[in-house]
């Protein structure tokens, strides 16, 4: 393309535009939609543009006493002139492709040149304010999006306009909050009387840009000329409105509506939210491991918190860490602050579960329960002062901020809707409570990927039980305990199963560290020794005895099921028992999936499966047409992604853990990395938290090698993922090319995973 064709007409004053195809290419920002509106014949300001090359090349062409180029930038610039012939007051505009607080605002009243010299001179009106346009642009090749490379900077542009005659008025094509058709008000102020005409240009810019866009319009006489308009940031519940509506008006299909919703800003719907955070600074940031806002008055401890959420008031656990005993706190608190810990951290993990806000790695957040009250920076706060979270974005505000409770209607349901129809790959949910099942299917999940049978045991009752069986001295002491464990998760188990009602369950074994589920304090101890009937010395010396350097690489998964053969006897025992309950009681089949965790060799897989079947035929179940049983087993550790195809010829299915497989490929403890991941993503070393989003060229290379190998052994091998990454929308992106059956995240989730996945498909 030649520089002549670099300046040119998009809204000329009398007749159409006629761009060609690399044109076209050039619009961006507010040129685009000026030449849309122009062509679809809505009355438009005449409008020209020109790139900074073809700026450059009239500025080379001057200093060489040239006039090639000017003379037909000086027949562009007659393309704003009307029918009376009388050449208008100019207006010069920048127009980039994202709104930047640092571009030259429009520059109005500019005089039209004189002669064809005053046109390209910068000491003149017209010139300046266009070389001060394109100034604005900036000439560093880092810009606060990213490198720029020479050609986005030849290719910037700027717009040079007849002065529109009449009132300017402003309005957004849509309700920001709402997302109803407009024209709507900007910025809260009252929306201008406007003629009834304005509602075609509002109906035809809504359709060209699919976006809600701010919109600069003349009004003369009833008569309306487009000026220009912008694309602006409307909440995630807007912006799910609007696309329903573009399909019920027929602007969109159903498909158009599915790609077009961000999946990450729909978790925004789910969870109440921040109202406005103008004019508060936080006085900490954090990581948001659980979206949502939450205030509330500060707790230190479990039991506060459940005192506080008795009297129906909210409030805010803050700890240095959680652990299994705090449970009941975590679900009778509004929100948790915590100064360790990160995305896969048990705080993390728990409050995502159970829908609560939650900010962990407060670095600068100290907390001393002995004395009721912590420090954030240098602030010091007591039980009973009041904190504000956001699990969104990780920051942290002094006393109660106003929030906006979610309301959507139908919206999320209807789009979700479509997005199932597209869809080939399942979504699941992580779930091992009815109440926790419950919301997974409200969410549309399509049965359970991961029900974590430690989890079960996370109340005072079941904690005391839990206890009494990792402390046993002996098997006689271990048999005993679990035998009261197993009347618990039958229980469970029985419901779990009737609430998915035909869906599928996949147990993992037990799998806790054993570290997670031990007494800590001395006020725990004490109470852990009373419950048990022991001395305090004498539990002290127990726990020393079984204190691992390293638990989350110990004493642990399927580990417990080879030396403590009891602990699976008891587990297979619950879920059959339970499966036969659940059958008894529903018309629906019960799926059962019995999953190993944490296995390295086929042969731990072999002892385990041997183990299980011999439990399976003794229940009488296996026959059973009412309960379907397979196995599987939890691919988290390096190892188990190599010798996958040994490991896929004993088992029906494989679920990858990606929490712990990326620890264990990175040599990484997710619960200590927040220390230093923020600095290394600060310096460029990671682009992103290999904990939030999958590291596709490790991690996730290890799963698709593991996958490919296991079903050249077995090609009917089925395919989960159960990490917390099945949550994240770059994450299931990387997942759906791997050709993986199911997904399973946190609850909450579930809709966001739906809307990818979808999303993938297309």
């Amino acid at each position: 393309m030649s520089l002549a064709q670099e300046m040119f007409a998009i809204a000329p004053a009398t007749g159409k535009a006629n761009l060609s195809a690399a044109q076209l290419k050039l619009l961006t920002g507010k040129s685009r939609w000026i030449y849309r509106v122009g062509e679809a014949g809505f009355p438009t300001v005449p409008t020209i543009a020109i790139t900074r090359t073809a700026w450059d090349g009239l500025q080379a062409e001057r200093a060489k006493k040239d006039s090639r180029l000017r003379t037909h930038w000086v027949a562009c610039l007659f393309k704003l002139v009307g029918a009376d012939g009388k050449p208008p007051q100019l207006v010069v505009r920048t127009s980039a492709a994202a709104h930047n607080g640092g571009l030259m605002p429009a520059k109005v009243g500019i005089a039209a040149p004189s002669s064809e010299e005053d046109s390209v001179d910068p000491a003149r009106p017209l010139a300046r304010a266009i070389k001060n346009a394109f100034d604005s642009y900036g000439f560093s090749n880092i810009t606060w999006t990213g490198p720029r490379s020479e050609e986005d900077r030849a290719r910037q542009i700027v717009l040079v306009q007849a002065t529109a005659d009449g009132d300017l008025e402003q309005f957004l094509t849509r309700n920001a909050t709402s997302g109803a058709l407009g024209p709507g008000p900007l910025n809260g102020a009252p929306l201008p009387r406007l003629p009834e005409s304005v509602n075609a240009l509002v109906s035809l810019l809504d359709a060209k840009a699919g976006r809600h866009m701010e919109c600069l319009v003349a009004v003369k006489r009833g008569n309306v000329q487009f000026l220009s308009a912008r694309p602006i940031q409307a909440t995630a519940a807007a912006e799910l409105e609007a696309a329903v509506d573009r399909v019920s008006r027929k602007v969109w299909t159903a498909q158009n509506a599915v790609s077009r919703v961000d999946p990450a800003r729909m978790a925004q719907l789910l969870h109440p939210r921040l109202r406005s955070n103008d004019g508060v600074k936080p006085i900490a940031t954090g990581l948001g491991v659980s979206p949502g806002a939450a205030s509330g008055v500060v707790v230190f401890t479990p039991e506060d918190a459940a005192r506080i959420h008795a009297r129906g008031k909210h409030c805010i656990l803050v700890v240095t860490e959680t652990g299994p005993a705090d449970i009941e706190g975590m679900k009778a608190a509004t929100g948790i602050l915590t100064a360790r810990g990160g995305m896969s951290s048990h705080a993390g993990v728990i409050a995502r579960i159970t829908g609560k806000p939650c900010v962990a790695g407060v670095r600068t957040l100290s907390v001393d329960v002995a004395d009721m009250s912590c420090r954030i920076g240098d602030r010091e706060f007591r039980a009973g002062d009041r904190l504000t979270i956001d699990g969104t974005d990780g920051s942290v505000y002094v006393g109660t901020l106003p929030l906006a409770q979610p309301h959507i209607g139908g919206a999320i349901g209807t789009l979700l809707g479509w997005s199932d129809a597209s869809r080939t790959i399942a979504v699941r949910a992580n779930a091992e409570t009815v109440e926790s099942a419950k919301t997974a299917l409200s969410f549309g999940a399509q049965g359970i990927g991961l029900a974590r049978s430690e989890h079960m045991f996370f109340s005072p009752e079941r904690m005391v039980a839990l206890r009494r069986m990792i402390l046993s001295e002996d098997e006689d002491d271990r048999m005993r305990a679990v035998n009261g464990l197993v009347d618990f998760q039958t229980g469970d188990y029985s419901a779990l199963f009737s609430t998915m009602k035909g869906l599928p369950v996949n147990v993992r074994l037990f799998d806790p560290p054993l570290h997670e589920f031990l007494p800590r304090t001395d006020e725990d101890i004490d109470d852990t020794a009373a419950s048990l009937g022991l001395a305090v010395r004498a539990l002290r010396l127990r726990l020393d005895r079984i204190a691992e350097v390293n638990p989350m690489l110990g004493h642990r998964g399927v580990r417990l099921a080879i030396t403590y053969p009891e602990i699976l006897q008891m587990q297979m025992q619950a879920a059959m028992a339970g499966a036969r309950a659940a059958a008894e009681t529903q018309s629906e089949p019960v799926i059962v999936e019995i999953m190993v965790p944490f296995v390295s060799t086929a042969t731990e897989v072999r002892f385990v499966r041997d183990k299980v079947n011999a439990i399976v035929a003794h229940s009488g179940l296996a026959r059973s047409e009412r309960i379907k049983i397979s196995f599987g087993t939890m691919i988290e550790l390096p190892r188990a992604c190599l010798r996958a195809g040994d490991i896929a010829q004993m088992v029906d299915f494989f679920s990858f853990g990606t929490n712990d497989l990326t620890q264990t490929t990175f040599g990484i403890s997710r619960d200590d990395a927040p220390t230093f991941l923020a600095a290394y993503q600060r310096k460029g070393i990671y682009e992103n938290d290999p904990f939030v989003t999958i590291d596709e060229k490790g991690v996730g290379e290890l799963i698709g090698e593991a996958i490919k190998r296991g079903r050249a052994k077995n090609p009917t091998l089925k395919i989960g993922i159960c990490g917390e990454h099945a949550g994240d929308p770059a994450s299931l992106k990387f997942f759906a090319g791997l050709g993986v059956d199911y997904v399973s995240c946190s609850p909450y989730r579930v809709p966001v995973a739906r809307l990818t996945l979808a999303q993938s498909a297309a």
